[in-house]
């Protein structure tokens, strides 16, 4: 029997059966044994803000909002974080008080992703290079930025939409093409791809990475395949590796921890279950 202390959570978009979160936060209630629930809802973008209204009214302590509604999270948000503002997308929303607020954990779990990865990465370590200029490479160069990246460079097949982004972020980030990446690869110390390139259904990411110094860092967001063949050439040059699973597992830990008070962590038991979901 539900009692007053039953917590519900959820994810939301359009279409929602590829989610992987209901597994992650299913996994997370389960170990903790807490009296609580995480489903995914389905709502098209003519009935986001009615169905968030909906979630608040019904006692749910937030959700986490996936494609296509990140944009429209932070509009009809009461308060927004500093880095979903700068970001320009919310990833999780928490209801308090009858208010919606909004923030983007995907550059955190970035991050943290990182550091769990290497024992030896820090974003000061030197320049970051960045392939994509979507909203992942936006909430990644934020989060480089304040982690202490001295330098971010942008590279994209449109380069316009690179020098937009440099524009945004200001002077230590700078624009690319994608023509121009082997040329500064020997300054690059976090080489990260962004883009949907090397995905199963999509074209490979055809780029040469051997001009990377040997204590470069390759991540790729991409974790299905898990090895890319970004990562896969970077193996083969002997260089440092992280795969791109661990991003989308620690940016679902803050939402967890403010919906459910319990502050997870990320395991391997964790990772086999969303690798085999």
């Amino acid at each position: 029997m539900m009692s007053d202390t039953f917590k519900k959570a959820a994810v939301v978009g359009w279409p929602i059966k590829q989610s992987k979160s209901p597994l992650i936060h299913g996994y997370w209630i389960k170990k903790f044994e807490i009296n609580g629930s995480y489903e995914a809802i389905g709502l098209p973008p003519e009935n986001f803000t009615n169905g968030v209204n909906d979630l608040l009214s019904q006692g749910y302590r937030g959700c986490n909002v996936t494609i296509p509604h990140k944009e429209t999270a932070l509009e009809i948000a009461d308060f927004v974080s500093d880095r979903a503002k700068a970001i320009g997308a919310a990833n999780t929303l928490v209801f308090k008080d009858s208010k919606i607020h909004a923030d983007n954990t995907d550059g955190i779990g970035f991050i943290n992703n990182l550091k769990q990865g290497s024992a030896s990465w820090a974003a000061s370590n030197g320049t970051a290079l960045v392939l994509g200029a979507g909203g992942a490479a936006r909430a990644i160069i934020y989060a480089l930025l304040q982690d202490g990246a001295p330098r971010v460079i942008i590279a994209n097949r449109t380069e316009k939409n690179a020098k937009r982004l440099a524009d945004f972020f200001g002077e230590r980030v700078s624009a690319i093409s994608i023509t121009e990446v082997f040329g500064v690869l020997g300054d690059v110390q976090t080489f990260v791809n962004t883009t949907s390139l090397g995905m199963d259904g999509q074209p490979d990411l055809k780029i040469d990475i051997s001009n990377l110094p040997k204590t470069a860092l390759v991540t790729d967001i991409v974790y299905n395949p898990i090895t890319t063949s970004l990562l896969s050439q970077a193996q083969e040059l002997g260089l440092e590796t992280v795969d791109g699973l661990g991003m989308l597992l620690h940016q679902a830990v803050p939402g967890f921890e403010a919906w459910f008070g319990v502050r997870p962590t990320v395991d391997a038991t964790l990772r086999q279950i969303v690798l085999g979901g």
